[in-house]
């Protein structure tokens, strides 16, 4: 009995350390640290726009000729000097018209594969034509607010940093699309605790929807990676270089359009974790690297790997213990699991109903998200040695 009670407590300990705890551990350093060192200003951009760097602004895209036209005139309305500022289309493999329609803007520089190789491989295949210091990756999907490259570029004149992740935002296309809503909520959460670590140290990877990179400090992820922003980003990280979080600049796009599209991604996104951590698993010693051990174990591994398993074996541990031992407190825990299951269950119900309950959404979308965990072991099964995934269609 003894062994399940260890494993019980290293279980939920596991759990709450993940998802409260270190946001809460964060959040008392940074106070702490604030009180004695003296927070780094944000720099001051050039007035004459004549000196502002050149900037790389690419998209890769697979079959994205219905959001062409909407994305082509939220490039227009950046805030950056048109001279200063080269989009780079890289069509991976696409059997649309996306070509045809991309020939119609003249800022546009194209760079096309006619055989689809996966992200990694279009990032890889633009940048051999790419001549910025600075490129800034997005996706075809994702919107960009009109200050977003000033903003990333002012990040980059802070000290030792060569990458930059922006802020991702999830909208809902309509009140009450639970999958959209629920993915938004978690990216809130997921945007505090990526600012924080920026704060501490370093952001602990980059999204794809907005992120960049100073090309003198440019590492080329493998070709069969299934998260290639993250592992671009972290291997920039690998060789003691910072990567800035800022929410000045951001990327708003909508949420899955439903739970099957969104688990693709989450699938995808829990293989793409389970294989860096394995690529990048030197990160984790606190001995040679001593200040992102902490923070790469704490937001990222236990997330992708032991924490789920943790929330799994917490039930039939709980129910042992209830059992055999009768401890009050374990019976307390067990109510308040089973009342976190049920609140899901509830939220599941709504959602398949087309109710609103932002509350409900929580804890649903919460085991979902772990579920896919699972799931994305069997994933990375079978695309270990491919970058190529299956799009997931938004709202």
């Amino acid at each position: 009995m003894i062994i399940f009670k260890i494993l019980f407590w290293i279980c939920l300990f596991l759990l709450v350390y993940t998802y409260i705890g270190y946001g809460a551990i964060l959040y008392i350093i940074l106070r702490i640290k604030n009180l004695f060192v003296r927070r780094e200003s944000s720099p001051i951009l050039p007035l004459n726009q004549q000196l502002l760097p050149e900037v790389t602004l690419m998209i890769c895209a697979y079959n994205e000729a219905d959001i062409i036209q909407e994305k082509m005139e939220n490039i227009r309305q950046l805030n950056y000097p048109s001279n200063k500022l080269c989009v780079m289309w890289v069509t991976d493999g696409s059997t649309d018209n996306s070509n045809q329609l991309l020939q119609a803007y003249p800022e546009v520089k194209l760079v096309f594969s006619p055989e689809r190789k996966g992200k990694a491989a279009a990032m890889q295949h633009g940048l051999q034509v790419n001549k910025a210091e600075y490129v800034i990756f997005t996706d075809a999907n994702t919107m960009l607010n009109a200050d977003a490259i000033r903003e990333i570029v002012r990040q980059f004149m802070k000290s030792n940093v060569s990458c930059v992740s922006g802020e991702k935002r999830v909208r809902a296309r309509k009140a009450g699309q639970a999958t959209a809503e629920g993915e938004g909520l978690y990216w809130k959460y997921e945007s505090t605790l990526k600012r924080w670590d920026s704060e501490l140290y370093s952001a602990m990877g980059a999204a794809g929807e907005l992120f960049a990179v100073r090309m003198s400090h440019y590492r080329q992820a493998p070709s069969n990676a299934l998260l290639d922003d993250f592992m671009m980003s972290m291997l920039i990280l690998k060789d003691g270089h910072r990567i800035a979080y800022t929410k000045e600049a951001y990327a708003t796009e909508f949420g899955s359009a439903n739970t099957a599209e969104e688990s693709k991604r989450k699938r995808r996104i829990a293989a793409g974790g389970l294989q860096s951590i394995w690529w990048l698993r030197s990160l984790m010693n606190p001995f040679t690297h001593p200040k992102v051990a902490f923070q790469y174990i704490s937001h990222r591994v236990l997330r992708w790997s032991i924490t789920p398993l943790a929330l799994v074996a917490l039930v039939p541990l709980n129910l042992l213990l209830i059992l055999f031992d009768g401890h009050p407190l374990y019976c307390i825990i067990g109510i308040l699991q089973m009342l976190f299951y049920l609140t899901a269950l509830a939220g599941h119900i709504l959602k398949q109903t087309g109710h609103r309950n932002k509350l409900l959404y929580v804890p649903c979308y919460f085991l979902f998200m772990n579920f896919n965990v699972f799931l994305g072991i069997g994933y990375l099964m079978t695309h270990s040695t491919s970058g190529t995934w299956e799009k997931a269609r938004r709202a």
